[in-house]
């Protein structure tokens, strides 16, 4: 991963961290259910843009350098890691 795709997602990850924190106090101080979803809705997307970012950068550098080199076993290892990141992500 290249050093702003990770300073990113540092980034990211703590401003999900600090809401985390504010849905607690949410539930603590009994707030509408409703809107503490919304909350741990917002969360969950932004943690899915981090989850997005990386893949990216993963399929941008590794997967990349994989495809256009010459060992198949390391190829198809990366590939079948994607598909089973896609298959985790999809799951009902």
């Amino acid at each position: 991963m290249d050093d702003k795709t990770r300073s990113e997602a540092i980034h990211r990850l703590k401003s999900v961290a600090g809401h985390v924190n504010g849905i607690i106090r949410m539930l603590e101080e009994d707030r509408y259910c409703i809107d503490v979803i919304k909350q741990i809705q917002a969360t969950q997307t932004a943690l899915a843009r981090v989850s997005e970012s990386i893949l990216e950068s993963h399929l941008r550098t590794c997967v990349t350098t994989a495809i256009q080199g010459d060992d198949v076993t390391e190829r198809e290892r990366l590939l079948s890691e994607v598909v089973e990141v896609y298959r985790y992500a999809n799951k009902p």
